[in-house]
């Protein structure tokens, strides 16, 4: 008992900042379980808003010689910041999975019977090429039955410009093939083209 009383008094400092960090991390936590069932808009301003008060309580701890508080709050007003973009579809699309464990959980679960399917080691080289279409495919099969209605696309241009998008990264990835192949014969070949283009026409 007297140790860790020691402990405590030798540590008293710090605790008053510990303590903010994770009053703001808690009032995040709550935020985000969103009990009040608030849309994503809606739970997006509330949450910019606390990442407001994040940052000024960042800037208070700084003049006050916080050091460890101010660069904690920062870290996770940083990082927050570059998170937010998808955070908030799950409170949007009904059934989609709110956690990184739950989404790496499904994703799993993707690479297990696709290889279940196809007798590979390893996962399907296209799920990085193709996985924007082909995991969410895998997903929506899970759900129900697709009838061929729900194949057609809505919007024809988007449709297209998704194809013409998975056309380019599977371009890319072909030259990165031919390049571990043979990478002299790739580089002569460009070291050609290159000079070819630069003949007068």
């Amino acid at each position: 008992m007297r140790l860790l009383r020691r402990g405590l008094d030798q540590t008293a400092a710090l605790w008053p900042e510990v303590e903010t960090g994770f009053a703001y991390l808690k009032r995040v936590a709550h935020l985000l379980s969103n009990p009040e069932g608030l849309t994503g808009p809606g739970l997006r301003r509330r949450f910019r808003r606390l990442i407001g008060q994040m940052k000024a309580a960042t800037q208070r701890a700084q003049r006050r010689g916080q050091a460890k508080l101010a660069r904690a709050l920062g870290h996770f007003t940083k990082v927050a910041g570059s998170y937010e973009a998808g955070l908030f579809h799950c409170y949007e699309v009904a059934g989609l999975e709110r956690t990184n464990n739950a989404l790496e959980q499904l994703f799993g679960s993707h690479r297990y019977h696709e290889r279940r399917a196809n007798g590979r080691k390893r996962g399907s080289p296209t799920t990085a090429v193709r996985g924007a279409v082909r995991l969410v495919a895998a997903s929506a099969t899970r759900l129900g039955t697709v009838g061929g209605e729900e194949l057609a696309p809505e919007d024809v241009r988007e449709w297209q410009g998704q194809r013409a998008r998975l056309q380019q990264q599977r371009d890319a990835r072909t030259l990165q093939r031919r390049f571990r192949h043979d990478p002299q014969a790739y580089l002569r070949e460009l070291e050609a083209r290159f000079n070819q283009s630069r003949l007068p026409s």
